[in-house]
């Protein structure tokens, strides 16, 4: 009778524990938000695609973010707009933009790296990058205030890069960093060169390793930003604008969400401590912000995960450049 007694009382205080706490419980996850920013506009393969295709493709991307109410900040190089006979559709491009209610920022004229093309020569591609893009906004009542800097070069030695820093206060301008990044560009040029020749079963399996790769790295983003900063900031994602993301950033968007993120202006995510962090990265290549808190800190940070070989193959079968109007030698 002892052991019956003593089983019906651990079944009623096991009954009342795990209705305070039970089995399917999961740790509270952090508060996680992002920030959308798209660059190279009007379109990542300007040079390739005709005005009304960069048309289509800005339509349907903003469509989806605007239904979804996604705040984003479209990154302009200008030298995209200027091929004969369609400048003013590749205008309008732009315009769709602040029309739908989204926000432009300068990505440079010609997508000029720092550290290429040295500090005076960059100083004029970012001027020369501002004169559409000041125009649009200003019809909106906006301010020309971000910036994007091609390939994340931010200057091979630290006086050109604080140099650069200054120049680009004095005209009015945030830095926009990236903690986010999948190398989406990669993805596209195979997806575009696939889409245009109908070949949908490689259009769903490069979608597919799209989709996971992305999902890794924003698993090493969140790991990187624990070990670096003991929490997850507000990130900043880097994507690019193209028919891939035309096509399927709901599905980036559903990604993300079920890793628990919510949606937040680009402003609202640079109000996070981290993006005031002493910043003394310099490099031969660009990198993300939370590779340049690492190094700052004297930490190592660890290698993201691996692109699929497949698409870096495609991508050399192609002869495919980053996705900018000229070849460049950095992935951003």
């Amino acid at each position: 009778m002892k052991v019956k007694a003593l089983l019906v009382s651990f079944a009623a205080c096991s009954a009342v524990l795990f209705s305070v706490c039970p089995l399917n419980a999961q740790i509270k996850q952090p508060d996680r938000q992002v920030a959308l920013t798209i660059d190279d506009l009007p379109a990542g393969m300007a040079d390739r695609l005709p005005a009304a295709e960069i048309t289509a493709m800005t339509t349907k991307l903003l469509g989806t973010l605007r239904d979804q109410k996604i705040p984003a900040v479209g990154f302009v190089n200008e030298k995209k707009l200027y091929k004969p006979g369609e400048v003013d559709e590749r205008i309008r491009a732009l315009q769709m933009w602040l029309d739908s209610g989204f926000e432009l920022g300068n990505h440079t004229f010609s997508h000029a790296s720092l550290n290429q093309v040295g500090l005076k020569a960059w100083e004029d591609d970012v001027i020369q990058g501002e004169s559409v893009t000041r125009l649009l906004l200003a019809q909106h009542k906006m301010k020309l205030r971000y910036f994007r800097h091609p390939y994340l070069d931010t200057g091979r030695d630290l006086l050109t890069r604080r140099e650069a820093e200054a120049f680009l206060v004095e005209r009015g301008y945030r830095i926009a960093p990236i903690t986010l990044d999948g190398w989406d560009w990669m993805f596209a040029g195979v997806y575009e060169d696939a889409a245009s020749r109908n070949d949908s079963a490689m259009q769903q399996h490069l979608v597919k390793d799209y989709l996971s790769h992305h999902d890794a790295a924003f698993a090493w983003a969140e790991d990187l930003s624990r070990k670096i900063l003991g929490y997850e900031p507000k990130q900043i994602l880097l994507l690019h604008a193209s028919r891939l993301e035309a096509d399927h950033i709901g599905e980036l968007l559903d990604l993300l969400r079920k890793r628990g993120y919510r949606f937040i202006k680009l402003e609202d995510a640079l109000g996070d401590p981290a993006y005031s962090l002493p910043d003394t990265f310099i490099g031969e290549e660009g990198s993300g912000w939370l590779e340049h808190w690492a190094i700052s800190l004297g930490k190592i940070p660890q290698e993201g995960p691996a692109m699929p070989q497949w698409v870096i193959d495609r991508t050399k079968e192609l002869h495919l450049s980053t996705g900018q109007v000229t070849a460049a030698p950095a992935p951003y």
